[in-house]
């Protein structure tokens, strides 16, 4: 059983039926609709995708991205950095619309393994043996249901991981407020490109296009930092924002690759919400119970890798299940190959190296400059590639030449 209809969970059961193992869904929301934004799936997801006879899919629905750019708050640029194919992987990396490929992992899921239980929610779990008995609620009656394995995909605010994990694992704040959007917009650059401007260490503006059908529809990202960094009971990922609490931080900027005044006043809803994550845990689950996904690992979404990780990990926990006749040893080693990484990958998302030499720019030329050469010498731009490097990427040639996980 998979708790959770989200990206992670959909590729879960999709990865689980490609390797010939039975499985079915629950989610909370009464419907499924293509909510959210943009999001960016890196060459290592496109690949498991891909495997997943997804392919074409993708294709259709997201930009094939081209550059990550870095500028500063005037929109000169600091660095590009080559994504996807044009960096060398065998796969492209992909803008898409988060509600539209959601939608596309249900189709698939609803045609190779069937129907998403929607409107159950997960309350509590047991184990008994070489079972779990799964506690769920549907409509005001209590379900309780035996599976082998449990899995929690359920997002950072996880029910699962909450029961196995019921203290000393708050949310943290980073202190950096986010407002994200969606709008028609003339084409940025070259209309393929993840353009960052600013460094949230003041405010951020990220835009990228997400979708080859409307190739006006725009993504934008803004992050501000507004308080200390601590603790939250919760975030409320469906809040609205206002157009006047985004603006006032850009206001005086003259960025020449984008009117983010027009921009704001174009987007039909805003969302606001806290930039946060939780420790890496010391485990993800015990017996036959794991986590997966941002359940497991929620990071800062400055990587443009949170939802690439979780198809990573739905391929590699059905690998483990399907190679290892017994539940709990697949589970132990799913959770030997996916927590070091990811757990890495959480606290390297936290240090934000690449904002801090973003600043420094500003701080060198706050009115703009011709030649980045002038602002940064060669070391630093260098050490500025490696770190967003180690929160995006995977090797090109481990990637283009390992082994599928396919069974």
């Amino acid at each position: 059983m998979i708790v959770g209809g989200g990206i992670g969970g959909l590729s879960t059961a999709l990865s689980l039926r490609a390797a010939g193992l039975e499985c079915v869904v629950v989610e909370a929301a009464r419907t499924l609709r293509p909510l959210g934004v943009g999001i960016n799936l890196q060459p290592h997801a496109v690949r498991e995708l891909t495997e997943l006879g997804l392919g074409p899919v993708l294709a259709e629905l997201g930009v094939e991205t081209s550059f990550m750019s870095f500028a500063d708050r005037h929109g000169n640029l600091i660095m590009d950095l080559p994504r996807g194919r044009s960096a060398g992987y065998r796969w492209p990396q992909y803008s898409v619309h988060r509600g539209e490929l959601q939608m596309a992992l249900l189709a698939a899921v609803e045609e190779r393994v069937g129907p998403v239980r929607t409107g159950v929610r997960f309350e509590d779990f047991e184990q008994d043996g070489d079972e779990v008995l799964v506690t769920l609620r549907q409509d005001g009656r209590v379900l309780r249901e035996r599976v082998d394995v449990l899995v929690g995909a359920d997002g950072v605010q996880s029910a699962v991981r909450a029961r196995l994990w019921p203290s000393g694992d708050p949310l943290r704040w980073d202190g950096i407020r986010m407002w994200r959007g969606v709008a028609e917009a003339d084409r940025v650059l070259d209309g393929a490109t993840v353009l960052v401007g600013g460094s949230n260490t003041a405010a951020k503006f990220v835009t990228y296009h997400i979708s080859a059908r409307n190739p006006r529809l725009l993504n934008w990202v803004a992050e501000v930092k507004v308080a200390e960094p601590g603790i939250v009971a919760e975030a409320d990922w469906s809040r609205v924002g206002r157009f006047a609490d985004v603006h006032r931080h850009f206001a005086s900027w003259k960025y020449l690759p984008v009117n983010i005044t027009e921009l704001l006043a174009a987007t039909d809803r805003i969302l606001e919400y806290p930039m946060v994550d939780r420790d890496p845990l010391p485990r993800w689950g015990r017996g036959r119970v794991t986590l997966l996904g941002d359940a497991a690992h929620p990071m800062y979404p400055i990587g443009s890798n949170g939802g690439s990780q979780a198809v990573l990990d739905a391929r590699f926990l059905a690998r483990c299940l399907a190679t290892h006749a017994d539940p709990g040893t697949a589970l132990t080693a799913y959770e030997e190959g996916r927590r070091p990484p990811t757990s890495e990958l959480v606290l390297a998302h936290r240090s934000l190296p690449i904002e801090k030499t973003i600043a420094l720019v500003s701080e060198r030329a706050p009115g703009g400059f011709t030649s980045i050469a002038d602002v940064l010498t060669p070391e630093e731009l260098t050490a500025m590639q490696a770190a967003q490097r180690g929160l995006s990427d995977s090797d090109v040639r481990a990637l283009n030449e390992r082994p599928s996980w396919s069974v």
